[in-house]
Formats: structure tokens, sequence, C-alpha cells
């Protein structure tokens, strides 16, 4: 298997993929494909990144992500560590900070975190000597979902340059949405977001910072020529605080359902970064439906991870050198 060039030869962390080029993404697209079809093997694990030391530190409770950053790094035969705030020294008041410094004293190359606060992925890329991987700050960003999207999408559409993708549900709170926003411009794919005015916020912020973007409240006009649907997830905190009036009023208008699904263009892909609500955002015969890419989603994460921890590592081993 022949493996593209390392991405930008300065890139040492994924903390977003807001300065990532339309090239540097399709490199990584193009290298999980290849990733792709080493788990399809029999024996489903290369020996490509010996010797390194990846660190899953999870202060969220995961299971697509943190399985998928694990499965990724044993089949490229790294050493793998899964770490948890809970039962650590973090509940003896250890500091984020003093955590990375552990494990970086303990040989820690890699570091894939995932923490409750936005920033947290950009404050241990300023001290870490090796590389940071942000798996989801707060509801600033979550890259690596976000690739997981767009290749899924190139698979089944061929191309992402001038396709339509909606993205619908809880903008606002959405690391996922903001993360997909960036690599969707980037491939040259023209986004509409639809979400309730509560949960999207300002609307001439995503209009400053996406000026191609298209903002509509309604999901069926929406969904009129969509290539794909993005769902995002609702969590039920949004009700509690006052965003929703009930959530049999927004599974009314912006859940996806059959009837919404045979309206749209023919073909439309249905996607959902995870875990879903059924019958709140998306109704349960969509999910399992011909359209939904859903399962295949999670998993293209574990090639897409892979190709993502081939070129950070591949970095560090030439800087090493």
């Amino acid at each position: 298997m022949t493996l593209p060039e390392p991405i930008r030869p300065t890139r040492r962390h994924v903390l977003d993929l807001d300065d990532f080029t339309r090239h540097e993404i399709e490199t990584l697209l193009d290298t999980a494909v290849g990733m792709k079809e080493i788990l399809s093997r029999e024996i489903a694990q290369v020996p490509t990144l010996r010797g390194v030391s990846v660190v899953n530190m999870f202060y969220e409770d995961s299971t697509r992500t943190r399985i998928s950053f694990e499965l990724a790094a044993k089949a490229l035969s790294a050493n793998v560590v899964n770490f948890a705030a809970r039962g650590s020294s973090v509940e003896k008041g250890e500091s984020l900070l003093d955590t990375m410094r552990t494990l970086q004293a303990l040989g820690a190359d890699i570091l894939v975190l995932r923490h409750s606060y936005a920033g947290t992925a950009h404050l241990l890329a300023q001290h870490f000597r090796g590389a940071i991987i942000n798996a989801g700050d707060g509801s600033h960003a979550h890259p690596t979902q976000a690739l997981l999207d767009l290749f899924t999408l190139r698979d089944k559409l061929g191309t992402l340059e001038r396709r339509h993708i909606v993205i619908v549900g809880d903008i606002l709170h959405s690391r996922v949405a903001r993360s997909n926003l960036w690599g969707l411009t980037a491939m040259g794919a023209h986004v509409t977001l639809c979400a309730p005015p509560t949960l999207l916020g300002n609307e001439q912020f995503w209009l400053d910072t996406w000026p191609d973007l298209r903002i509509v409240y309604s999901l069926d006009a929406a969904l009129q020529d969509a290539d794909a649907v993005i769902v995002l997830r609702l969590q039920r905190e949004r009700q509690e605080a006052g965003l929703l009036p009930s959530l049999r009023e927004y599974a009314q208008f912006f859940a996806l359902s059959q009837a919404r699904l045979q309206a749209a263009l023919t073909g439309m892909l249905v996607l959902h970064p995870g875990p879903l609500n059924e019958g709140v955002e998306i109704a349960p015969d969509v999910a399992v439906s011909a359209q939904s890419v859903i399962e295949e989603q999670v998993t293209n994460g574990v090639a897409v991870r892979m190709a993502l921890l081939y070129h950070l590592a591949l970095h560090l081993r030439q800087k090493g050198a």
C-alpha cells in the first residue's frame, strides 16, 4: 500500500479544521482510503506506528470516539493507554497541565484529548512536546468527527465540490457543526444551517465567519435540493434551559421524519454523529433507512483516525531525525 506524502510538514497538532487547506484534507481522506483497506484484511494490523505511544485523555464520557481512536492506534501497532479522569489523580486536584506533564514524562508521543471546556486542546498544544489531537472540546470543535463525515460524504457522492449539505439541529452548542463548516466549505460544498432561532444564536456571527453560508428556519425548505443532511443530537438540557417549548414541538418542526425524507431529493444521504435521540431529532425508521450512512460513519471513523495518527507520527519521526 502506497500512502500519500505527509500533510503540512509544520503541522504537529490537530485542534480544529479552521487552518486546514483543501489539499491537507484531501491528503488525509486519500490516506484513509488506504487505511480502510487495511481494516478489511484478515489480519487488520500493520507495524507502521510500532514504538509510538498514544494516550487517550478523556475527561468526558465517550463510546464511539474513544474506542475508535483505540482501535485506530492498535491497528497501526502503536502502544495505547486509555486515561480517564475518574479514578485518577485528577480527583485529588491534579490540573490538566500537571497530568499532561506526567504523561509526557512517561513517554507519551500523541495525546488525544476530550474535555468539556473549550480551548483545552489549544492549552496543551502550547506545552506538550509531542502531538495533540482534539477529540472534542466543549462546544468549540470536533475535527476528527468532521473528517470522518467528509470521508463518508466523498465516498458516497464522489466529490464535495458544489454539493449541498444541510446541518440541522442544535447549531449553537455543536462542536460538530463548527468543525464541519470549516471542512465542508474548504472542500467546496454549499452549506445550509437549519435550527430554531434559540438554537442558532447570533445569525450574523455565522454569516460573518462563513460568508457563503445559507440559513433557513424551515427544514422542509432546506432539504428540497440537499445531497446530504447532517442531523445533530439534541440534548434534553436545552428544553430545561428554556431554549425550547417542548421536545414534541422540536420534533414536529425539525426532526428528520420519514415523510421529510421521502419529500427530499432522491438519494439524499442521512448522517448523524451519535448518540441518537430517536423520536426527537430523527425518526427510528430514518436512522436505519437505505439512505442512512450512520453506521458507515462509525466504521469510517477508525480509518480516518488511523490516517491522522499516521501523519502526525510521521511528522514526529521526521522531527526527531
